[in-house]
């Protein structure tokens, strides 16, 4: 048992090594304000460019399954209905303007990347190299959402039966969006991080990483559907309250990610130093 706490401490210290004195907390908050800009237009092309590819019909039918399975208690299925409707109905116009707030977040993990690889904290033009590098990622979009949506009537109705079969259908819709943020994880931290580390310990890690973020998210759901009154510390105000929850809840997200690559980066730097 002694040992393997050990091992446990020594695997931690490494894999958390090059955030070491660089305030992970400050850099996770950071970021969430980028991703508060963002979350929106980017939820926005991903819906638009799915619309085109799938039809607006099919992506609005689709995505009912989950407004009427989402919990009310914040008012999550009014947001993702008038977001989606939005989304839907996005002019190309309205589309190239949401690609610069969009942008933003890539900006800002590559800030946040950057101070991690302590290697290259002198790069320049730091926030346009995670835009640009960020972009890419909105091609793959419509393939990425559409199979998020049509896995979503079968588990629906998987978890309104409740019991046993309920809890598969929250087992698929965990390994639906692992499999889905994989990629996505992949290419952040591979490619829009500065570092590059090599791919089988960005697929380990990065795999890993997503993971986690999928039952993060799952997780957030289930906050969600608590009957916790919000407002309370606001005066009352739930509009506030609920925002401020969403914004904490993406700030945890982003210290798994920021946790993730400093992890990817650990494992390789040891790989690429261990003794062959």
């Amino acid at each position: 048992m002694g040992t393997s706490w050990q091992w446990t401490k020594r695997i931690a210290s490494a894999a958390f090594r090059p955030v070491r004195g660089r305030d992970l907390s400050l850099h996770a908050a950071a970021i969430t304000f980028y991703g508060a800009i963002a979350v929106v237009p980017v939820a926005l092309l991903a819906i638009w460019s799915t619309a085109l590819v799938a039809g607006a019909d099919r992506v609005q039918r689709l995505t009912s399954y989950a407004v009427r399975t989402l919990p009310d208690a914040i008012g999550a299925p009014h947001a993702v209905a008038a977001l989606v409707d939005a989304g839907v109905g996005l002019t190309p116009a309205l589309a190239l303007a949401s690609l610069l707030p969009a942008s933003l977040y890539g900006g800002g993990l590559r800030r946040a990347f950057v101070s991690v690889a302590a290697s290259h904290t002198g790069e320049s033009w730091v926030g346009w190299r995670g835009r640009l590098l960020l972009l890419p990622l909105l091609a793959p979009a419509p393939a990425l959402l559409l199979s998020i949506l049509v896995a979503l009537p079968t588990n629906t109705d998987l978890v309104r039966r409740g019991g046993w079969v309920g809890a598969l259908g929250v087992v698929l819709s965990f390994l639906g969006v692992w499999l889905v943020l994989t990629p996505v994880v992949l290419w952040v931290f591979r490619v829009v991080g500065p570092a590059s580390p090599d791919w089988l310990s960005t697929l380990g890690v990065g795999s890993f990483t997503a993971a986690n973020l999928s039952g993060f998210l799952h997780g957030f759901v289930l906050f969600a559907s608590l009957p916790i009154d919000l407002g309370v510390p606001f005066g009352g105000f739930e509009e506030i309250g609920a925002g401020v929850a969403v914004l904490l809840w993406l700030y945890v997200f982003h210290v798994i990610v920021l946790a993730g690559y400093s992890a990817t980066l650990a494992l390789s730097a040891w790989r690429a130093h261990r003794p062959h």
